[in-house]
């Protein structure tokens, strides 16, 4: 089972990991100025993942999906990343960098498993 793992950032905000079963980061969220606003960070990827579609923008002449969805991108490295974005267009989580495709996959349907029934726990500084 995944938990969502909110930590207190040096400049006085706020993050959250999504961590699968075994540990792993699967996503992390942009940085918040309250706990509150956070929390309902965690509550929008958990409601966005379940119904989100995947738009892999590597491909050529890719299907557009409308929002909730994950987006499939290349960084500046070459490497694979997704990001979530919520039904208004903003993103709500990214992933680390995949050096291949399959594992960048295997990631968004980690979040999807993971994100609706995830605990969350406030670690300490």
């Amino acid at each position: 089972m995944g938990k969502f793992v909110i930590k207190k950032t040096k400049n006085s905000g706020f993050k959250f990991d999504l961590k699968a079963g075994n540990g792993e980061t699967i996503a992390t969220s942009e940085i918040y100025k309250t706990l509150a606003s956070c929390k309902n960070g965690i509550e929008s990827v958990r409601k966005n993942s379940a119904k989100a579609g995947v738009e892999d923008l590597t491909v050529e002449g890719f299907e557009p999906v409308k929002h909730p969805k994950f987006q499939i991108y290349t960084d500046k490295a070459g490497e694979f990343r997704f990001r979530l974005k919520a039904t208004n267009g903003e993103i709500i989580a990214v992933s680390e960098g995949y050096k291949a495709l399959t594992s960048c996959k295997n990631g968004i349907e980690s979040v999807k498993k993971n994100a609706p029934e995830a605990e969350v726990k406030i670690e300490e500084a």
